[in-house]
């Protein structure tokens, strides 16, 4: 950094140069003596402005050249009074390209939100939009969200970890503040217990938080929310709210570079040998425990899953009947079943199909139905080398994360299960010009599937019905299902944004 000398000592130094003596004879050494008895302190004068506007000026360039990213671009380009980089390189020019951000939008700061995301990664995706809209709309500073490290898998990631937190703090300037942690001020006062702490109520409108959240903030001035899953509407809600959800889930949401750039080499790979289909086959222990589904478990496998059910205080329901569930539509497709509906389906047999999943529940036993019925299938796990996969072991969200990436760009999505991930994949689709995504109405191919198993139905009968049932459940443009006072069973907004996808306007304004 540039540093300003003494004034004092400036004007001493600068009086001891110019003290020399003048030595002449007669009358010219008299004017001359007198001339300089005249212009000297001028001339010191205007020497000290000289020097010390040029010191001022390096030090600004200094300061703006590691300061803030709001500093003038012409500035920036200059260099500063330590070693300048090389703007001509690639990084460099990259770096400015990325610093071209909206202004920062200029509000007074009501307090600072605290928010704790529960879940998996999608259920923890979607519950940071509503949060973002939140602080936007109470006019409050957000630090960056702690992510759930308490889940089945116990993943230690953090935000950062997952998401570029740069490019997500800058890309939201424009709309909120947001910072990777408190003040230090307000850090100690939250380290002593010194805040206010909660969970919102779910599925409420804006106005709640206006109405309770807000007070709460100006008084204690940090207040923590510690569950954000599903704490906002899915409707009702100002068209702003809408577009910033769909602004954050879309844009600013990035993927860490490691994590992008090894999901672009999947898709190459898959690329490389035509067209591919992303099953979420969502047949994971914890799924099935949580649930109570367990359709061809084995009586140790049934005892497993309860035991893992009963452990888990914050599951509520323990006594499930598994085959009244299955019924109703309420389990994931097994892999069995997976297998009969995608053949019925008319996908071709040779189809890459690469399963966008966790381990699966039984191993090879359970999947040998679907690889015997399509061949072609893959995971991650067989298309890259261990060393690829080596930094992301023990980080199920990360995991995730790449498999939401190849999701995005499969030629067809199949999720088994309407989980976050399958609607949050879902939307993000739909948002991406309805990609094809298939939606199976599980409770319809349960009894199908049952029916064809005890002979009730030929294979023809089986598929044609299963095609029928389907046409219309492919990621087209429709409008969002709105039930009062039920918002649980209503369309879910990350499923169908439609307030974001301008098809939905015109297919409205044309029927």
């Amino acid at each position: 950094m540039c540093k300003l000398e003494d004034g004092d000592e400036k004007e001493k130094q600068y009086e001891e140069s110019w003290d020399v003596e003048v030595k002449f004879s007669g009358e010219e050494e008299v004017a001359k003596t007198e001339f300089f008895k005249l212009s000297r302190p001028r001339m010191k004068l205007w020497v000290l402005r000289a020097i010390t506007t040029l010191l001022l000026w390096t030090c600004i360039i200094q300061l703006v050249a590691i300061g803030e990213v709001w500093g003038p671009t012409l500035l920036k380009s200059w260099p500063s009074c330590s070693s300048p980089p090389n703007i001509h390189t690639d990084t460099n020019v990259s770096f400015i390209r990325r610093k071209v951000l909206p202004p920062k939008r200029v509000y007074k700061n009501n307090g600072y939100l605290i928010v704790s995301c529960n879940g998996g990664l999608n259920q923890m995706r979607s519950a940071i939009c509503d949060m973002v809209a939140i602080a936007r709309y109470l006019n409050v500073t957000l630090i960056i969200p702690e992510l759930d490290k308490t889940s089945f898998w116990a993943d230690p990631s953090e935000f950062e970890d997952i998401f570029d937190v740069d490019h997500f703090i800058s890309s939201l300037r424009d709309e909120v503040r947001i910072l990777k942690d408190l003040p230090p001020r307000l850090k100690r006062r939250v380290d002593l217990g010194n805040f206010y702490e909660l969970a919102p109520v779910s599925w409420s409108n804006i106005s709640y938080y206006h109405r309770q959240i807000l007070p709460l903030l100006k008084k204690h001035k940090v207040v923590h929310l510690n569950r954000t899953d599903a704490r906002l509407a899915n409707n009702g809600l100002p068209l702003e709210i809408q577009k910033l959800r769909c602004k954050v889930n879309f844009s600013s949401l990035r993927f860490t570079a490691r994590i992008e750039e090894l999901g672009r080499k999947v898709v190459r790979i898959l690329r490389r040998n035509g067209p591919f289909l992303v099953l979420h086959l969502r047949y994971e222990m914890d799924m099935l425990s949580f649930s109570g589904c367990s359709q061809g478990c084995n009586d140790k496998e049934v005892n497993e899953l309860t035991r893992m059910r009963y452990a888990n205080s914050w599951w509520k329901e323990k006594v499930i009947d598994p085959e009244l569930k299955r019924k109703e539509g309420l389990c994931p497709l097994t892999p069995e079943e997976t297998s009969l509906v995608l053949d019925a389906l008319g996908f071709d047999r040779s189809v890459q199909i690469y399963i966008a999943a966790g381990e699966i529940y039984g191993g090879e036993r359970r999947l040998r139905s679907l690889a015997v019925a399509f061949p072609n299938l893959v995971t991650k796990e067989s298309l890259l080398e261990p060393s690829d996969l080596e930094f992301f072991q023990n980080h199920s969200t990360q995991m995730a994360a790449l498999d939401y990436l190849v999701s995005l760009e499969s030629d067809v999505f199949v999720p088994t299960y309407d989980g976050n991930m399958a609607k949050v994949v879902e939307g993000h689709r739909r948002y991406l010009s309805f990609k094809k995504t298939i939606l199976p109405d599980r409770k319809v191919l349960i009894g199908l599937i049952d029916l064809y198993n005890n002979g009730s139905l030929s294979w023809d009968e089986f598929s044609s019905i299963v095609k029928e049932t389907h046409a219309n459940r492919t990621g087209s443009p429709k409008q969002r299902v709105i039930i009062p006072d039920k918002p649980k069973e209503e369309d879910y907004f990350y499923a169908n944004p439609q307030e974001c996808l301008q098809q939905i306007d015109e297919v409205s304004s044309s029927s």
